[in-house]
């Protein structure tokens, strides 16, 4: 995923420079000619190759469609979507965490529940300021939590509220290992749907830093 983003990044790049570059060259042999002849070579030469994303091909625009394209980033019903059902799953990731102080005996889950809260809580700031600015609210329309991965049932968080001691760690990171794969489901999802460049990033910061953690959780249940 880093390196999908990596590629995109650097397409974005590319085109921009290459549209700055098609502008300038316009703009210089309009000065300098007047004849058709040398319009058709001025289009020509402003033409834009743009590099594909991953696995497609480059394309030639004309500078026009090059800055149209190299600008647009609006987000789509993926992107919304995304945002306003990860902030729920976000929520249900700190309600878990929640319980670890009062409940689990082992300083690994202890740190390991610190660092989710640490990294999760200012996500959901993130994200509701990217609703804001693009007037959304928060609210997804479907109350219910089944309808995302990996969220724990109503009956998973009694019974690990109820849990002590190991018995609360073992189910702890059971649930959570699955929440996070459920999280990593959904970021890949509008990876691949989504078009807005910030929600990209958000996302593929998800599937990195939960996969760490994931591998971190199965070394403890061991």
């Amino acid at each position: 995923m880093l390196i999908r983003r990596q590629a995109l990044r650097f397409r974005g790049l590319a085109l921009g420079v290459a549209v700055a570059a098609a502008v300038l060259t316009s703009a210089g042999c309009d000065a300098g000619s007047g004849d058709s002849g040398s319009k058709s070579r001025t289009q020509a030469a402003g033409s834009v190759v743009a590099p594909g994303k991953p696995g497609e091909p480059a394309r030639t625009l004309s500078p026009s469609e090059a800055v149209k394209e190299a600008g647009v980033d609006t987000p789509n019903s993926a992107d919304v979507r995304y945002v306003q059902q990860m902030i729920q799953h976000h929520a249900q990731a700190l309600e878990l965490t929640g319980l670890v102080p009062a409940h689990s005996r082992s300083a690994a889950v202890r740190r390991l529940a610190e660092r989710i809260t640490a990294a999760q809580q200012p996500e959901i700031g993130a994200m509701e300021g990217w609703l804001t600015r693009h007037g959304r609210s928060g609210q997804t329309g479907e109350h219910n939590h089944g309808a995302m991965p990996g969220m724990a049932s109503a009956g998973q968080l009694k019974e690990l509220g109820s849990a002590k001691g190991t018995a609360f760690d073992r189910l702890f990171l059971k649930l959570m290992i699955t929440h996070h794969q459920g999280a990593i489901t959904m970021a890949t999802e509008v990876l691949s749907e989504g078009n807005n460049v910030q929600v990209e990033e958000m996302a593929g910061d998800v599937v990195a830093q939960q996969t760490t953690e994931i591998d971190r959780m199965r070394s403890l249940s061991s």
